[in-house]
């Protein structure tokens, strides 16, 4: 029995020293988490409670309709650079969000164009894509139309150039379409919101029945 006591209290010891050495990092991280479940949880509520219902269905019509002037102009534009997209997404919600000033924002977006122009060699329908998409999603009345104006009369020049073989065989080309991430983001918030009102709205048809 004094063996056993004696393992008891090494045990104890070595598990004493082990917390002693690693309680710091374990405390921080379960902080860290809470501090994470909580700024999921705030940017949740905001959504579910301001999160505007027709500027975001004009977001994701506007945009849909960029990325498809897009792919039939240069079939898999959205699919090769899913990056470039998601980074022009983020740069248009902070250009939104008064995170970053305005001629950073067009400095961005410019770099992103020579990124996919002369970087990845790609045409000017797929280069300018992300900067279409982006400008006709949260740009204002003037900005919008003038993006997607010049975009389809960009893809319209780059369509009627293209060689009649090349363009067969792009369209005979099979290829999955992949919906880029702001836009699920955006439609998810969308969601969200609708899902929310319509939840209010039955609960208070509950409560008046």
């Amino acid at each position: 029995m004094g063996i056993f006591h004696f393992v008891g209290d090494l045990l104890l010891f070595a598990l004493a020293c082990i917390f002693h050495v690693i309680g710091d990092p374990i405390t921080y991280t379960i902080l860290c988490i809470a501090t994470m479940l909580h700024a999921a949880r705030s940017f949740y509520l905001s959504i579910v409670t301001s999160a505007p219902i027709l500027e975001l269905t004009i977001i994701i019509v506007l945009a849909s309709g960029v990325l498809a002037i897009g792919e039939a102009a240069s079939p898999n534009s959205v699919n090769c650079q899913p990056y470039l997209l998601t980074t022009a997404g983020v740069i248009g919600y902070a250009a939104v969000r008064g995170v970053i000033s305005e001629p950073l924002f067009w400095l961005m977006l410019f770099g992103l164009f020579s990124y996919g122009r002369h970087v990845k060699k790609r045409d000017y329908v797929t280069s300018a894509l992300p900067i279409a998409t982006i400008l006709a999603s949260v740009g204002e009345t003037w900005v919008r139309l003038l993006a997607i104006i010049s975009f389809t009369a960009l893809a319209i020049d780059q369509h009627a150039k293209k060689p009649v073989k090349e363009e067969a065989v792009a369209e005979l080309a099979p290829s999955s379409r992949k919906v880029p991430f702001p836009l699920l983001a955006v439609a998810l918030a969308l969601g969200i919101r609708l899902a929310a009102k319509w939840a209010g709205y039955r609960h208070l048809t509950w409560i008046i029945v």
